[in-house]
């Protein structure tokens, strides 16, 4: 089973999050690089989105659909949470691309917090793949 396929068995409201992080994580960091004020910060948020994204994609390949998934973006997104942050709070950046900066630090926000919770239910012991997907 591939990845694609292991998340369609999951319930709906997965896949339909993951579309939302889609839009969060890689869509809206494109549409930053277009100001100058953003672009920092969309850059990092997509080199973020494409390393988190093979390396799930990798660890998937390795140990099947597990909490663990979650790991790659605890790793790469905390940075890019507090860049946004810094870069929103303290940057000087027009309307516009503060407001899609806000709602990818928000999208990203909460995408870590399911991260984190699956990461440290996997290290208290829950290691089994997810059901439905082996």
């Amino acid at each position: 089973m591939t990845l694609p396929e292991a998340i369609a068995t999951q319930p709906s409201w997965i896949g339909m999050w993951l579309n939302v992080l889609m839009l969060g994580g890689f869509i809206l960091p494109v549409v930053l690089l277009f100001w100058s004020d953003s672009r920092r910060a969309a850059i990092v948020t997509l080199i973020a989105g494409v390393a988190s994204a093979y390396a799930v994609g990798e660890m998937y390949n390795m140990g099947g659909y597990t909490k663990l998934l979650g790991l790659p973006h605890v790793l790469f997104y905390t940075p890019v949470v507090i860049v946004l942050w810094s870069s929103l709070t303290h940057g000087n950046w027009s309307v516009w691309p503060k407001r899609i900066g806000w709602v990818v630090l928000i999208v990203i926000a909460i995408s870590l917090a399911f991260d984190y919770t699956d990461v440290v239910r996997f290290w208290l012991g829950n290691r089994t793949p997810v059901a439905g997907t082996i």
